[in-house]
């Protein structure tokens, strides 16, 4: 079985496990990045110069990032540890396919 339909079968009942301190503190984050991309919208719409617009993509793309590698850290020292633990060498795989899927940017 390829991997991509194994973690389509676990998503259904998998959940995160984030304290709430980083839930309040990632959608912080996120409720910010969609500013920003509000933002870059209306700043296309007012043709606002090119320079300063791409500024305005490539600090939205490091505070996704940033999102990023909040969740990874926590997804590494909570369900990779985990998962370790009850046997299930499967996590790795996965967890490369998600660093990948990270580093294509």
């Amino acid at each position: 079985m390829k991997l991509e339909n194994l973690n389509e079968e676990h998503c259904s009942h998998r959940k995160s496990h984030h304290p709430e301190h980083v839930k309040k503190d990632l959608i912080t984050r996120l409720n910010r990045i969609e500013g920003q991309i509000r933002g870059i919208k209306g700043m296309i719409e007012r043709d606002v110069y090119c320079d300063d617009v791409i500024t305005q993509i490539a600090a939205t793309q490091s505070a996704l990032n940033s999102v990023a590698k909040i969740l990874l850290e926590g997804h590494i020292k909570g369900c990779v540890v985990d998962r370790l633990a009850e046997g299930d060498s499967e996590i790795i795989d996965e967890l490369v396919i998600t660093i990948q899927k990270l580093m294509r940017k």
